[in-house]
């Protein structure tokens, strides 16, 4: 007792995964792997926030790292999405060049 079930990283990632698009401007298209490290455990009572960022940029694929933290900003989780920008028949496609220029501007912010 006491303790946030493990599973609710999931769910707060769900959030700024899907928000992150939005930021740049670009709807949610294709999730593909996911993965997810436990670095301490959440009360019932904290607060959470997850932050989404974009952690590596291929031609047609996205990496999103999110980091899980406590009111103290303290790391609780980190974990990643990675997703696909496909044509209606599952095949990979370049990002537009709008949406690549956004995610590079994303990332070299990460970086910095």
């Amino acid at each position: 007792m006491g303790l946030a079930h493990h599973a609710v990283y999931w769910i707060g990632f769900e959030v700024p995964r899907t928000d992150l698009p939005r930021k740049l401007r670009f709807s949610y298209r294709r999730l593909e792997e996911e993965g997810c490290r436990y670095r301490a455990a959440a009360r019932c009572e904290d607060r959470v926030s997850v932050e989404a960022r974009v952690g590596e940029l291929g031609r047609a694929r996205v990496r999103i790292d999110y980091t899980a933290r406590n009111e103290e900003g303290k790391a609780l989780a980190e974990g990643f999405t990675v997703h696909a920008f496909l044509t209606p028949d599952m095949r990979p496609v370049r990002f537009p060049p709008e949406l690549a220029a956004a995610m590079h501007a994303d990332l070299a912010e990460t970086v910095s």
